[in-house]
């Protein structure tokens, strides 16, 4: 509660949640927030919120019109009345024929003001490209950081700029491995542990990135992290690029506000990171395979509105 309020009161005004984030659909990010609303119900006024539903735990996609409705319900309960959500993903992509009919089951709770908008979350450049045909979409939550930089290169940044679509860019701090905090495999929180980029056959040689943005940031007098979500804020100045909005997590207070600084990245600075990025290759794949899995697929087909 007083991370988020940290949050808010200096500056932060975006807020992304999940039905699926804590320890059940009935006990999650949503029940936070019902509770910090009720005790500061007018800083609801001063956030975005974006909320992800869709899944089953322990983990499992249902991308029908049936579960979508389900969990919108859910989702809209659980917040409450002095809450609100203004954007609403299903947090994975499956088949196409659901996903498209589901995309339209979120819209109707637009078009009768429960929800704000229609956001996608994890999907392929196609997939948005077909989405933007059927509702209007007014988010796409994706990795991106100086840790992975794919979508830079896959056509999501190039379809999202297209179509004026904001990106929110989760995991700004690579997991936690951009802080410069963590110097072997057992400083990472357990739960990542498991993802192959951070295992004793990589680590060592992705440490190396983060040796490079050490030294960026000590040139521009701030610390590893606040280096890296900054790249995102100048990256999304740069041509052709969308709007990105880093959304970091963060552990403590302290962590809050480190996050939240601002710094100016210059064009030089910019430039500095893209020759490193570009001779740089990131070892081992970015999510284990039982998360993998769910990544969206490039089967995508055509539909109409």
């Amino acid at each position: 509660m007083a991370m988020i309020k940290a949050a808010i009161d200096a500056g932060a005004n975006l807020l992304n949640g999940s039905e699926f984030y804590g320890p059940s659909l009935q006990d999650n990010s949503l029940t936070l927030l019902r509770q910090y609303f009720e005790k500061y119900p007018n800083d609801a006024k001063k956030v975005v919120i974006s909320i992800k539903g869709g899944l089953r735990l322990p983990l499992a996609v249902d991308n029908s019109p049936e579960y979508t409705r389900e969990s919108i319900e859910n989702c809209l309960r659980l917040i409450g009345d002095k809450g609100k959500i203004d954007m609403w993903e299903m947090g994975r992509r499956t088949t196409q024929t659901e996903y498209i009919q589901s995309l339209r089951v979120i819209d109707s709770y637009v078009k009768q003001g429960k929800i704000g908008g229609v956001t996608l979350s994890e999907v392929n450049a196609n997939t948005i490209r077909q989405a933007a045909k059927v509702v209007n979409i007014v988010g796409v939550e994706i990795e991106l950081s100086l840790f992975h930089t794919d979508p830079l290169h896959n056509g999501i940044c190039a379809a999202c700029a297209e179509l004026d679509i904001p990106i929110f860019a989760y995991s700004p701090l690579g997991r936690g491995f951009l802080t410069g905090k963590i110097q072997k495999p057992e400083d990472m929180y357990s739960l990542f542990r498991q993802i192959p980029r951070f295992q004793a056959e990589h680590f060592d040689a992705n440490l190396k990135l983060v040796e490079k943005v050490k030294e960026w940031a000590a040139k521009k007098g701030c610390t590893p992290a606040q280096f890296s979500i900054n790249w995102l804020v100048a990256l999304s100045k740069r041509p052709n690029m969308p709007k990105i909005i880093p959304i970091p997590g963060a552990a403590s207070l302290e962590r809050v506000r480190e996050n939240i600084y601002e710094v100016e990245l210059t064009d030089e600075d910019m430039d500095e990171v893209d020759v490193f990025l570009k001779q740089f290759n990131i070892s081992g794949d970015r999510l284990a395979q039982v998360h993998a899995q769910w990544l969206d697929p490039n089967d995508t087909t055509e539909v109409t509105a």
